[in-house]
Order: structure tokens, then C-alpha cells, then sequence
């Protein structure tokens, strides 16, 4: 298997206030001890950071966000992202694994419920109400204290202050009265979601993704456009097309490689289908974003 992106691990993110499955820091000398994360990477754990001061941008699988205080973002595990900040920049940032926080709930797909846990960056990013922020920062203060000053049950404090944090970005973003009470469209999707995260470099077709739900093809076609406006076929593409985006990124990768790691038979296939779907060809998408960089 070829080396795609640098993929970082809790365990190699060393020097930080850390376990095994969670790391917890301000961000400012996460900042200053971990100066070679400014280049596209991507994380094998759940990630989040809050701004509270500081300026520049950061991308997300090629969404482009302005960095402002009092904005907190959160990445799930396989994303790209980037950051390029102006001076000081500073904030809370914890990395921790699905099975430290999942070990803490009986219902195993709770998580399902956030928006901001669900891969899309434009859910992912969000801009808290001044209203909010203090009693979001006291949160994570207690957090710093808690892994600063170790007491009993300390991780299980942790835990309930992050669950805490989480309930409370869900209310600012407006989702909290229908928590919980995913109908059975919405529960096919995330399904499928799931299926091609699972299979997307080998399983192409509908009708095999529809096979696996136990459903005709025409169904989960329809459900699809009902929930997501795209066809299923679209959502397949879409989630293939963002892997070669991902993978365009590293300059040490040719295009045949990235084309066999995405089981295309050739790479002149490979060109034609990103090209329809981004309209430029993978070369011209990388030039852009490597620009980008420089």
C-alpha cells in the first residue's frame, strides 16, 4: 500500500498532555511544538480546536475557512485538512479517539446525532454565538485542569465535560429538538455513508450498495434524492473524487499510482472521470492547489 498522506497518530503527537486515546492542550504550544503540521495531513482520531485569538485560514478536505476567535471546528478521522495562520494564535485543541469518548455511552451510534461529526466541513465549522462563549471556554478550562491537576475518575470527568461542550454547539447550531429522533430515510443514508466508506475503492455500483441495505436499487436512488438531492450513483462519485483530492495533494504521488489506488483500470479512465465531475484533469487540480501552497 503507497503512502498517500502523512497520517498523524495520538501516540506520535508526543511532549503534549496526552493518553493513549486522548490528547488534550492549549493551542498555542500544540502550535509551537508541532511546527511541521502546517503541510495537508490527515488524522487516524477525532480532532477539534477553539480560536480564541489569532487570524488566517484552514482547510478542510479543499473547504477554505477563515480563522476568527470564537470559532470552533471538528474533524473526523481520514479528513486532509491544512492551516496557515497570521501571529499568534492561540485556543484549546483535543485529539481523541471514537473508542475513548464511545466507551462512555450505551447507545454506540449517539455520536450519529451531531452534525459537526458527520465528515461535511461545512457542518464541521462553526462560529459560536458571543452569548455562549464563556460558558464553552469554562468548559474547556476545566478540561485543562483536569489532565493539569489528575484526580479520580479524572478521565471520566473529561469525558462528561467534552459531552457537555458538545450538547451545547449542537443548540447553537439549532439541531437539539430533533436529537436523537432520526427518521428511517435519514437512517438509510447514514447507512450508506457508511457502507461506501467502507468499500468505495472496490464496490461501485448502486445496486451493490443497495444489495447490502436489503433494497431494491430504485429505493435507495429515490431515498438518496430525497435526503441529499443527488442520485446514489453521485454520492458513490462524490466520495471517490474526494479520496483522489485527498491523495492529489501529496507531489510524490503520479497520477497512474493515485489511479491504482482507487482501483481505476487506467489512469486515461481516471482523467476522464475526475474531469467530468471537477472540470479540470487531476494534473490541472493539483497545480492549483499546490499554487495554493506556495
Amino acid at each position: 500500500m503507497l503512502q498517500s498522506i502523512p497520517t498523524i497518530d495520538i501516540c506520535t503527537l508526543a511532549d503534549d498532555i496526552k493518553q493513549d486515546e486522548i490528547l488534550i492542550s492549549r493551542f498555542a504550544p500544540y502550535l509551537d511544538a508541532h511546527k511541521n503540521l502546517f503541510f495537508p495531513h490527515r488524522h487516524s482520531f477525532y480532532h477539534l480546536v477553539m480560536f480564541t485569538d489569532g487570524e488566517g485560514s484552514h482547510t478542510i478536505d479543499f473547504e477554505s475557512f477563515d480563522v476568527k476567535p470564537g470559532q470552533i471546528y471538528f474533524m473526523v478521522p481520514g479528513q486532509v485538512h491544512s492551516w496557515g495562520f497570521e501571529g499568534f494564535t492561540d485556543g484549546y485543541i483535543i485529539n481523541f479517539s471514537s473508542s475513548f469518548i464511545q466507551s462512555f455511552l450505551l447507545r454506540s451510534g449517539y455520536f450519529d446525532n451531531f452534525n459537526f461529526l458527520n465528515g461535511n466541513p461545512k457542518d464541521e465549522v462553526i462560529d459560536l454565538p458571543a452569548e455562549q462563549l464563556p460558558m464553552i471556554v469554562s468548559l474547556f478550562e476545566r478540561i485543562i485542569a483536569e489532565v493539569e491537576r489528575p484526580a479520580t475518575l479524572g478521565s471520566d470527568m473529561v469525558r462528561v465535560l467534552m459531552l457537555q461542550i458538545f450538547i451545547l454547539i449542537n443548540r447553537c447550531q439549532g439541531k437539539g429538538d430533533n436529537f436523537g429522533k432520526q427518521g428511517y430515510n435519514q437512517t438509510l443514508i447514514r447507512n450508506f455513508q457508511k457502507l461506501i466508506e467502507q468499500h468505495y475503492i472496490d464496490v461501485k455500483l448502486p445496486k451493490d450498495y443497495a444489495e447490502l441495505l436489503y433494497i431494491t436499487p430504485n429505493h435507495l436512488n429515490a431515498v438518496c434524492k430525497d435526503v441529499l438531492g443527488l442520485s446514489a450513483g453521485e454520492v458513490i462519485r462524490n466520495r471517490t473524487l474526494l479520496e483522489a483530492k485527498r491523495l492529489l495533494t501529496n507531489p510524490r504521488l503520479n497520477i497512474s499510482e493515485i489511479a491504482f489506488n482507487l482501483n481505476f483500470s487506467d489512469n486515461s479512465y481516471f482523467t476522464k472521470f475526475f474531469k467530468k465531475i471537477e472540470g479540470i484533469t487531476p494534473e490541472e487540480f493539483r497545480k492549483k492547489i499546490l499554487n495554493n501552497k506556495s
